[in-house]
């Protein structure tokens, strides 16, 4: 079965939406970063049908989006930096990993196991309309298949998952078009950013008063979303850092484009990086067909969301799991 189309907004979609959850449904919802894919954070049953509908490795851990901070304090136990983050960017494209509360009721599958819990409280009007209908945590990734290119409007959801689940909240395309940027604050006063995204890490700096620390790149579990080597990636290679383009090669460029491409979407002509961020997913998306040899992608700069930018094209530029080759 095909699923539903909930126009935002509308009378009875958010009430919809939030008896699809209470009875384990799937509900897609876009938040100002991409579209999720919604599921009762508190239902193992539920959870676990994100990860089927997904093909998500069940060691992945999930975010859970909830509708105010007082939602997430119930939730987690918060350091007075973690308070200082969460007043700074709440509502907003940050999620914290944060040490779960002794009576947490999140499920285990949505934690991967893990005695952290990963929060946000999403900015969009219409998630936070139907987080608070939902009234319950929900357990959200991207609505996309596991590893594929993030969905920033309605269409792509329904091309990778319109046959997997219940329903999807149209809300139009996403505003800022990258995931959130997620960072670990399990410490006192120890901050580590886990995964760059909307928030970016001068931002987070400034707040903070003083670096943040990285990671590891590699762990023998994921922390948060977003660790694994190869992810947002399309069907066809991606090559980094074009300098000249083949005629058989998509180019995804940004500012003046190069010469000789088969096809070309530009990220931003300008080179503004924010505009760039928006068109990521979108441009991949359209430049994914296998009549090309590859996605060459140019040169996109190091700072404010270029670190976001950059990290999700080294991912999706990465070597396939055998299992997707």
């Amino acid at each position: 079965m095909t699923a539903f189309i909930l126009k935002a907004n509308s009378s009875g979609t958010y009430a919809r939406a939030a008896a699809i959850i209470e009875q384990g449904g799937l509900v897609a919802f876009p938040t100002e970063t991409v579209y999720g894919l919604g599921a009762d954070a508190t239902n193992a049953q539920a959870v676990a049908r994100i990860y089927e509908a997904k093909g998500r490795p069940k060691f992945n851990p999930l975010i859970v989006h909830v509708a105010t901070k007082a939602d997430a304090e119930a939730l987690a136990e918060f350091s007075p930096v973690a308070k200082r983050l969460a007043s700074a960017f709440w509502p907003g494209a940050l999620t914290l990993v944060l040490p779960r509360r002794k009576d947490c009721p999140i499920s285990d599958m949505a934690t991967a196991g893990l005695d952290t819990v990963a929060l946000r409280v999403p900015s969009e009007d219409v998630a936070h309309a139907f987080l608070k209908a939902a009234a319950t945590p929900i357990a959200a990734p991207s609505a996309n298949l596991s590893g594929h290119v993030s969905p920033t409007d309605a269409r792509h959801v329904m091309e990778d998952l319109g046959e997997r689940i219940d329903a999807i909240i149209d809300g139009g395309a996403t505003a800022l078009g990258v995931e959130s940027t997620i960072l670990s604050v399990t410490g006192e006063e120890e901050v580590r950013l886990l995964r760059p995204g909307g928030a970016t890490r001068e931002d987070i700096e400034a707040v903070l008063g003083h670096p943040i620390g990285t990671g590891p790149e590699k762990a023998a579990m994921p922390q948060s979303p977003g660790q694994l080597p190869s992810h947002y990636a399309p069907h066809i290679p991606v090559r980094l850092d074009a300098t000249s383009v083949s005629s058989d090669e998509a180019l995804l460029a940004f500012g003046r484009p190069l010469d000789g491409a088969a096809a070309m979407l530009n990220l931003s002509e300008a080179g503004d990086l924010n505009e760039a961020a928006t068109h990521l997913y979108a441009m991949l998306r359209a430049l994914d067909d296998r009549r090309f040899t590859a996605i060459a992608v140019m040169p996109v700069p190091m700072t404010g969301l270029g670190l976001a930018i950059n990290d999700r094209l080294k991912r999706a530029a990465a070597p396939r799991p055998k299992e997707e080759a």
